[in-house]
Order: structure tokens, then C-alpha cells, then sequence
């Protein structure tokens, strides 16, 4: 896909994700692989309402910021997906209000913050690692993500929001509604005793849809 064509995309699912409240203010930001191997980003303090295709961050194969806006202060977060995990060929960061919410309950488990309401949860995100509260921009955020060793597509920070890596950018930003969607399920059943999908049933999804589940 040419810069043209993956700058327009980047531009129309970020302002997609702001005008349905997923992200707010100048948060949140987008990162997408190039043909090249470069990447493009979404600048830092812009909205992702109000995007301009030419003014965002490009970076070449060997991670210099050549052109545009000064990228997220969240690259080390970006960089380390595309290091861990093979294939990666967008990455989504938000902070969308509900996955946000679920981060900061004491009984959200760490090795599995997303509980496997449904198929879907299941099928786009597979299992979601929360991670510790950084401050943002923090390079110690890309260290945790390095330390999952590529087993996680998709993180909670702590009090701060998600994070998703798929293979483009449309898998992302899909992947990304469904951890929303499924933080506020949880949310909307906490303490009602709602039933999950059970073990043999997440198995049964897992080996028919060959999703990623250690």
C-alpha cells in the first residue's frame, strides 16, 4: 500500500475512533508499517479528530524520524510491538474510557485483564496483559511490553489505557472496539455473576479461528 494510501487510512480510523468518544483531546495515537519497513505516525498534542495526512510522522527502517510532526511521546511503546511480535503491521494506543476503568480494578487479573465475554473478545484480542502504571512517554513502558516476549497482542496500562498490534491497520482499530466493547461488558456484569464462555468453549474458538492462547 503506498504513504498516499496508508496516510488517508491512518487520518480516516483515527477520526473514526475520536468521533465515536473512544479517545478525547489530543490522546491516543496510531502507528502504521510502510512498504519500506519505515513507519508512519501520529504526531504529538494533535487531535486525532483533526489529522492532516501530510504532516505526519515518518520514520525510516532504522527508526530516524525523517519527515513531519514530532511523533507520540509514546514511540517506545509503538517500537517495542514491532520488535516482539512478527508480523505487526500496526499498532493502536487509546485511552478509551471503560478499558481504562477495568485497568484500575484491584481484581482485574494481570495475565488476563479481558475476561472471554464472548467469541469476538476472543477471536481479536486474545489474552490482554495489564501492565504497572507508567508516566507517559515512559521508555520503561516499552521494557514491560519487550518482557511479554511477543506472547501478547494487546495491553492495559494501568490507569492510562490500551494497546493493540495486529497486522494492519483495520485489524487494529477492529481488534481495539472489541478490548473496548468487552471492558464494558465487564464492567456493565461486575458482581451480577454473568457467565463467561468457559474453558472448553474459548478452546473450541481457539483451535477453529487458530487464535493465539497461552
Amino acid at each position: 500500500m503506498t504513504d498516499s494510501k496508508l496516510r488517508e487510512d491512518i487520518c480516516f480510523w483515527a477520526a473514526s475512533l475520536f468521533q465515536r468518544g473512544l479517545t478525547g483531546g489530543a490522546s491516543g495515537n496510531i502507528s502504521v508499517r510502510t512498504e519500506d519497513g519505515g513507519l508512519l505516525v501520529t504526531p504529538t498534542g494533535v487531535s486525532m479528530g483533526r489529522l492532516d495526512p501530510a504532516r505526519l510522522s515518518r520514520f525510516d527502517v532504522a527508526g530516524n524520524h525523517i519527515d513531519g510532526d514530532l511523533p507520540t511521546k509514546e514511540m517506545p511503546l509503538h517500537s517495542a510491538f514491532y520488535e516482539t511480535r512478527t508480523g505487526t503491521g500496526a499498532v493502536v494506543h487509546l485511552h478509551s474510557t471503560h478499558s481504562v476503568a477495568l485497568s484500575m480494578l484491584p481484581e482485574t487479573d494481570p495475565n488476563d485483564a479481558i475476561p472471554p465475554l464472548t467469541a469476538y473478545a476472543v477471536m481479536r484480542v486474545g489474552r490482554v496483559a495489564l501492565l504497572p502504571f507508567f508516566v507517559p512517554g515512559d521508555p520503561a513502558m516499552g521494557d514491560a511490553v519487550r518482557g511479554l516476549a511477543g506472547r501478547r497482542s494487546a495491553v492495559l496500562l494501568a490507569n492510562h489505557g490500551p494497546v493493540v498490534a495486529a497486522k494492519d491497520l483495520e485489524a487494529a482499530v477492529f481488534a481495539m472496539e472489541e478490548l473496548e466493547e468487552t471492558a464494558r461488558l465487564a464492567l456493565l456484569l461486575r458482581g451480577t455473576g454473568a457467565r463467561a464462555l468457559n474453558t472448553n468453549q474459548v478452546d473450541t474458538v481457539v483451535r477453529k479461528f487458530n487464535v493465539e492462547w497461552d
